[in-house]
């Protein structure tokens, strides 16, 4: 999966919006951060912690929690993993930040 790929896709989630940099794109519904591209490999995603843990134990190749994400609700995901279980947790995060 690529950052274009990652864009696409967000910005197709209604009410999903392009912030940040050109560098460091982040996508937001209603200004609640859904996911932030950390670099041209990584994404991190809004989670719920039993979301995260779920993400992590069935796609340990595609998601990770940092030291840095693991007192928030955020996990890491590699753009080089699994594209489909990337893009369930951007619909997940999405889905979290419009209630």
């Amino acid at each position: 999966m690529t950052p274009d790929d990652v864009d696409a896709f967000a910005r197709s989630l209604p009410g999903c919006k392009r912030k940040g940099t050109e560098a460091r794109p982040a996508w937001y519904v209603d200004d609640r951060l859904v996911a932030r591209l950390v670099d041209p490999g990584e994404l991190v995603v809004r989670a719920a912690l039993a979301d995260r843990d779920r993400l992590v134990a069935e796609h340990p190749d595609t998601f990770g929690v940092p030291p840095r994400y693991e007192k928030h609700l955020k996990v890491q995901a590699l753009l080089s993993g699994d594209a489909t279980a990337i893009c369930a947790a951007i619909r997940a995060a999405w889905e979290m930040q419009r209630r």
